[in-house]
């Protein structure tokens, strides 16, 4: 049984990130770290970090807003990395010397982003995650290399307008599909992979806890919402997450490995929603609060498009009751 942390517990926690970092005015990303970190108050904990806004903003040489060891590595090998911390921590228990010898447990956590992680970086994951390393990797998902220009990436979802899919009147945005990356991260048969959203707190902080628990590798997917890359005013952040969640485009769910089978739990909102399926908003809800995704709406609606956003979001949906049961 996993120990809970509520809100309140949380508040009083000293943060792991602290202020000073340069990210962007409501940006997700620290909503997210701060949490993580908090999760994992009274851990022995070790940080390493992909190359992206969040390493980016937080450590500007001489300075950084972490208060744990922390590591930057190159943009592809965030698991990689902490494969490699784990497996010298565990070298270092068996000989009984070095600096992380006296360490029962060791909480490593690698941050990676969408460009990293959907990307350059699938194969490291796979890898760290097929060995079975005990670690737990945070996808901070804001659909595009953002820190880069706002390029499309696997994880920019159907008709979205970056900088290298841009809307135009043959191509209206991006032209393939959000590659399922959690589908991915759960055919590996890993002890935990669940999805976190910042407009959730209590939900995170859960299954942060629970994550960092469990022996062996754990996922957690983290949407953040850009106010660069996705074009809202930077009050909307936490309400635009919110909106991803209701209208299913990101549900909140977990799938823990029990007797060697994935099971499926939903949570939150989207539990409520399996519950009230009148409760679900259409996604154009969603959608038109982003400029990222203004073309479908101006000079005229494309509802051709809607249609078959929509109807991926429901198929994805269904699928997704089918395998809670």
């Amino acid at each position: 049984m996993v120990d809970r942390l509520t809100l309140k517990e949380a508040a009083q926690i000293p943060d792991r990130l602290v202020s000073g970092h340069r990210l962007c005015a409501g940006c997700a990303h620290p909503i997210i770290a701060r949490l993580v970190m908090k999760a994992s108050e009274g851990l022995p904990t070790i940080v390493t970090n992909a190359t992206g806004c969040l390493e980016v903003a937080t450590t500007i040489f001489p300075y950084t807003s972490w208060n744990v060891p922390w590591l930057h590595n190159a943009f592809e090998n965030a698991a990689a990395n902490a494969a490699g911390i784990e497996a010298a921590w565990r070298a270092q228990r068996r000989r009984g010397k070095g600096p992380l010898a006296g360490y029962e447990k060791l909480n490593v956590i690698a941050f990676g982003g969408d460009g990293g992680t959907y990307d350059i970086g699938l194969q490291a994951l796979s890898g760290a995650l097929e060995r079975g390393h005990d670690f737990t990797y945070v996808l901070i998902d804001n659909e595009a290399y953002m820190n880069t220009g706002i390029q499309r990436s696997g994880g920019t979802p159907l008709s979205a307008s970056t900088t290298t899919s841009p809307a135009g009147e043959v191509i209206p945005g991006k032209p393939q599909l959000k590659k399922p990356i959690d589908d991915i991260v759960v055919a590996h048969h890993i002890p935990y992979v669940a999805t976190i959203s910042p407009a959730y707190i209590q939900d995170a902080l859960d299954k942060c806890r629970k994550a960092f628990s469990l022996e062996g590798p754990k996922f957690l997917h983290a949407i953040i919402p850009c106010t660069r890359g996705w074009r809202y005013p930077t009050s909307e952040t936490v309400s635009i997450a919110r909106l991803a969640t209701q209208t299913c485009v990101f549900p909140l769910y977990e799938v823990e490995l029990v007797e060697g089978r994935p099971v499926y739990r939903l949570s939150g909102p989207s539990a409520a929603i399996a519950r009230r399926p009148e409760s679900k908003k259409p996604v154009e809800e969603y959608l038109k609060t982003q400029g990222r995704f203004r073309h479908l709406f101006r000079p005229s609606k494309n509802q051709e498009l809607l249609d078959r956003i929509q109807e991926g979001v429901d198929l994805r949906w269904e699928l997704l009751l089918e395998k809670v049961g």
